[in-house]
């Protein structure tokens, strides 16, 4: 007669499950739902500086004066009801030279999950992107980076590639002193970085003076330190934006 299984095993089986779950749907790093590109290989001082969540008001513009001084060009990934609400921010950030990706319409954790939702979330937000861009999105950034099963298929039907990287600071929606946020952003620039900074919060804005103050502490410093900057699209070498605006 077989003996039950002691209670503790359970606990680490299910909490083995749940890091394996955790990091394959969350992860900066996992490759293990297609490719997911954080980091290019490369001896070059290159990094993408990219933002999510907005465009948020003043925040993005602050952003954008601040990257126009110091010639810097970043990658966008930008949320659909945001850019209804500023949609002149778009235009001015696709002007001046800046590449503008979907991350979503919603922002919704429920909407990221459901299969349907997450159809509807995606289109919502390329048709919201091509009207205020005159150009439809090739590059996609999910939500908290959350990657699902069926999300792969989504993005193919729209031919969206998926981009990662890392966070500048694991607690930035918190709004941590300027220094601080720098400082980590800092300790993760390399060869080939993606560093993600949120210039807003979800879809509902909010403060985010410090990290419109880590920013050019970055900059400044990684450009004193021979970095140059580019877009996500020239980092990996793949399209910014479709070649045709017609949905498939």
């Amino acid at each position: 007669m077989r003996r039950p299984a002691h209670p503790a095993r359970w606990l680490v089986g299910l909490a083995g499950a749940v890091a394996a779950g955790y990091w394959t749907m969350f992860s900066s790093y996992s490759q293990l739902l297609g490719w997911f590109p954080f980091r290019a290989t490369t001896g070059e001082k290159v990094i993408a500086l990219t933002f999510d969540d907005g465009p948020n008001e003043p925040y993005t513009s602050q952003i954008a004066d601040f990257l126009a001084a110091a010639a810097v060009r970043a990658t966008f990934f930008q949320v659909g009801t945001c850019v209804q609400r500023h949609p002149e921010v778009t235009a001015r950030l696709l002007r001046d030279g800046h590449v503008i990706g979907n991350h979503s319409h919603s922002h919704s954790m429920i909407r990221c999950v459901r299969p349907s939702a997450q159809r509807v979330e995606t289109e919502t937000a390329q048709r919201v992107l091509t009207a205020a861009l005159g150009r439809t999105p090739a590059l996609y950034r999910p939500p908290w980076l959350l990657r699902t099963p069926t999300l792969g298929a989504i993005l193919r039907r729209h031919r969206l590639q998926p981009i990662s990287g890392e966070f500048c600071h694991a607690f930035e929606v918190f709004q941590p002193s300027p220094v601080r946020i720098a400082g980590r952003a800092l300790a993760k620039a390399r060869p080939g970085a993606v560093l993600i900074f949120h210039d807003g919060f979800d879809a509902r804005g909010g403060n985010r003076a410090n990290t419109v103050a880590a920013t050019k502490l970055v900059v400044t410093k990684l450009i004193d330190d021979g970095y140059r900057f580019v877009t996500i699209d020239e980092l990996f070498d793949i399209p910014a934006y479709r070649t045709t605006t017609a949905q498939s």
